[in-house]
């Protein structure tokens, strides 16, 4: 287990929240509760950075070449009319020369030390290497036109010395790892990832290859997806199969999860029915708050808290439990491991599809992908709607926000539209 959270943070303010009321609350009362350490850079992809990263040094560290070519000093040259200059050394990359006379060029290739006084560079290509007269040095041609500190990197010009290159909540990338790499970084400290539990629950839940299904038994469909999602959300994810339709022994599991893990997960007995165990159980060991948010899919979760650990009660269905994962786990989880909170952006897009006379007052999240047009890109909706229909999510490309006052959708109108890839979901 790792750090502490707010005591009885997931209390709500009003019996049936709006979706922005929900982020609000959430945001309000979550904070980091991961621990620290210190992370070897070949392995801290994906990680998320606990203290501020400042260089030590400039990046480059050397003003140098960024052309193969020929280095001179800028005011020996008649950039009118060119100028030819006697070839006096070879700078190569890690083999600096040191001060060449006045007035002559440096055959200098890329990433090389600029030499003492020496402040621009000509191409090669763009150079003439003329024939060495008898008992003279080579010599080469530079036509004119070229300005003062032309094809140069100066020292620091990527990164200076005292910068900050990242804050506490980044989220390291593959060209974050270059950057960290350039100071002369090896190691970095970074949260400890959360450790999360899944947890099915009820008896006609069943996982392939027990068998043939019996009357009424469903395969968990949700527990791989929601493994994967942890995982792209940075955590350590244990699934700890399916729990029975039986109080005490949800109860003792719950007791036992609680101890080992920051987060345990659960989909299914998110309601206040008879045989949803999961509720009750949660409430007798620590405190459990029932949210009813005006939303679609999902509006029954259960949040709660067993000492330091989290409870998040999911509904059944796999499109309910996939979206309100993305709209409110993801950010929570991200948020609890220490990154800053990641509100999806939403591109403003073409709707491809007529939707008229909906249902206002709720929030809706249509499954949504990408369609060519005469006009460009657009975006076009899911024909069916059930939130136990896998299909849609298998086809969608994101989610389309539909606000809560938004009464229909006609063929051109602009719409909300979170791709997928902000969560980290790759592509179809």
């Amino acid at each position: 287990m790792t750090g502490k959270i707010l005591n009885d943070c997931f209390q709500p303010f009003e019996q049936r929240m709006r979706h922005a009321e929900a982020i609000a609350l959430l945001r309000s009362r979550i904070a980091p509760i991961a621990s620290v350490e210190q992370v070897p850079l070949e392995q801290a992809l994906g990680r998320i950075i606990a203290e501020p990263i400042v260089s030590p040094r400039p990046v480059p560290a050397h003003t140098n070449a960024a052309v193969d070519g020929y280095a001179f000093a800028h005011e020996s040259y008649d950039r009118a009319s060119g100028t030819t200059f006697v070839i006096a050394a070879r700078a190569a990359a890690g083999h600096p020369v040191g001060e060449p006379p006045a007035g002559t060029a440096v055959r200098i290739f890329t990433g090389a030390v600029m030499p003492a006084g020496f402040d621009t560079v000509a191409m090669q290509e763009d150079c003439e290497v003329l024939p060495a007269e008898a008992g003279a040095k080579v010599r080469v041609r530079i036509p004119g036109g070229l300005k003062q500190g032309a094809n140069v990197r100066l020292a620091g010009e990527d990164v200076a010395v005292g910068e900050t290159l990242f804050t506490p909540g980044h989220i390291l990338r593959p060209q974050d790892l270059a950057a960290l790499t350039s100071i002369g970084l090896d190691k970095v400290s970074c949260f400890a990832p959360l450790r999360l539990a899944i947890v099915s629950t009820g008896d006609e839940i069943v996982r392939p290859g027990a068998g043939e299904l019996g009357p009424g038994q469903v395969f968990d469909a949700n527990a791989p997806m929601l493994v994967g999602l942890s995982k792209l959300a940075g955590c350590i994810t244990e699934d700890l199969g399916i729990w029975p339709d039986d109080a005490a022994e949800v109860r003792r599991r719950l007791a036992e999860a609680a101890q080992s893990f920051d987060v345990v997960l659960t989909s299914g007995g998110a309601s206040r029915g008879e045989e949803d165990h999961m509720g009750a159980a949660l409430a007798a060991l620590g405190t459990r708050h029932f949210w009813s948010l005006a939303i679609k899919p999902g509006r029954p979760m259960m949040f709660g808290q067993i000492g330091k650990s989290i409870v998040v009660g999911l509904p059944g269905n796999p499109v309910a439990v996939f979206v309100c994962f993305l709209m409110y786990v993801w950010p929570m989880l991200r948020r609890l491991s220490g990154a800053v909170w990641p509100e999806p952006r939403r591109l403003p897009m073409k709707a491809a599809f007529d939707f008229p006379n909906r249902k206002t007052g709720r929030r809706e999240f249509w499954r949504g992908f990408f369609v060519e047009t005469p006009e460009g890109l657009a975006v076009d909706k899911f024909k069916r709607d059930g939130s136990g229909l896998i299909t849609g999510l298998r086809q969608a490309d994101g989610i389309i926000d539909i606000p809560e006052d938004v009464a229909e959708v006609k063929r051109g109108d602009t719409v909300a539209f979170i791709p997928f890839t902000e969560f980290g979901i790759l592509n179809r």
